[in-house]
């Protein structure tokens, strides 16, 4: 096999200073809020960050410019809290929704009231009191809602979290499930139409007068 020339390498060099200056860097701000969200602890999130950030120049060989890299540097950071961090807890398993309940994740039906506060909650900053909530969800359940709440498809956040689509939504659900229950007043108290039972409804968000 021919070795490379100087100007092959320095041109591929320059492919991923540019990859990472202009698909990469951007998603900075991002990524910084979503570790800080995982760790609880800003100075364990920059850590985090910095440690995601290595990790996508040290592989960035691997990367398909152009392709999504927002999902790309999630799974990184993800891979990364795995890792280094969550392994120092001891953590509790995760008994998904199906397996509990004998349904497959379709068949489970979705708190309509929850679904659009925690959506609105991807478009501002969070308030303590979501913040707490977030923080006593299992790992597992904190992160796909906040991949949720991040927009990302069933299918992207599968494939960022490494397990199958049906067991995505089954932890969603559970964790909506979870945060219903914590965030019920809150939602109240923020003008959502919350039913006096924690059951599906069609009435979605509606301000009080």
């Amino acid at each position: 096999m021919a070795t490379p020339t100087y100007d092959a390498l320095k041109a591929q060099q320059d492919r991923f200073d540019r990859i990472f200056r202009q698909e990469l860097q951007p998603l900075m701000d991002a990524i910084c809020s979503f570790a800080y969200r995982l760790t609880n602890d800003r100075t364990a999130a920059d850590d985090l960050v910095q440690e995601t950030y290595l990790k996508a120049w040290r592989f960035i060989d691997r990367y398909q410019e152009g392709t999504n890299a927002r999902a790309w540097m999630y799974c990184i950071c993800r891979n990364a809290f795995i890792n280094e961090y969550r392994t120092k807890k001891t953590d509790v398993r995760v008994v998904e929704v199906d397996q509990a309940s004998g349904k497959t994740a379709h068949e489970i039906p979705q708190i309509n009231w929850l679904e659009n506060f925690t959506t609105d909650l991807g478009e501002v900053a969070l308030g303590d009191e979501t913040t707490e909530a977030l923080k006593k969800l299992s790992d597992n359940y904190r992160m796909v809602i906040l991949l949720d709440m991040e927009d990302f498809t069933y299918e992207e956040m599968a494939a960022i979290v490494g397990i199958p689509v049906g067991t995505v939504r089954s932890r969603l659900h559970r964790a909506r499930l979870d945060l219903a229950k914590q965030l019920r007043s809150y939602a109240l108290a923020q003008g959502y139409n919350v039913p006096d039972e924690e059951l599906p409804t069609k009435s979605g968000r509606t301000k009080k007068k």
